[in-house]
């Protein structure tokens, strides 16, 4: 089993920054971040997945966020930057200890409570 918990969520305006971050209570294979906005189905923001820490971004967020992990520490961070009134989602914290692509949500066990971000224009 793994614990997942968010913090970082919060209220900005277009164009701010947020770090979301997640603890996890082991270290696992891969950990991602998805959102849900009101309405719409949970989606893929980003991964880091293994050792080598390989990334993975969906598209609309690319160039504006990051993501990294602390394996010592067992978290992960997402740094959303130039946020936009679009990005206004629960964002919630996966983890796997499966080689699946780390795009699917399906592929991940474990899952976090989420945290809200909502950003006004």
């Amino acid at each position: 089993q793994v614990q997942l918990v968010e913090s970082g969520g919060g209220q900005v305006q277009a164009g701010a920054s947020l770090r979301l971050s997640c603890a996890a209570s082991r270290r696992t294979f891969s950990l991602g971040w998805f959102r849900q906005a009101p309405g719409k189905e949970r989606e893929f923001v980003a991964s880091i997945r293994g050792s080598a820490g390989i990334t993975s971004f969906a598209n609309s967020v690319k160039g504006r966020f990051t993501i990294s992990r602390d394996n010592a520490k067992n978290t992960v961070s997402l740094q959303m930057n130039s946020l936009k009134p679009e990005d206004t989602a629960v964002y919630y914290c996966a983890a796997t200890d499966n080689w699946l692509p780390s795009e699917n949500q399906k592929n991940y066990g474990y899952w976090g409570q989420g945290t809200q971000v909502t950003v006004s224009s």
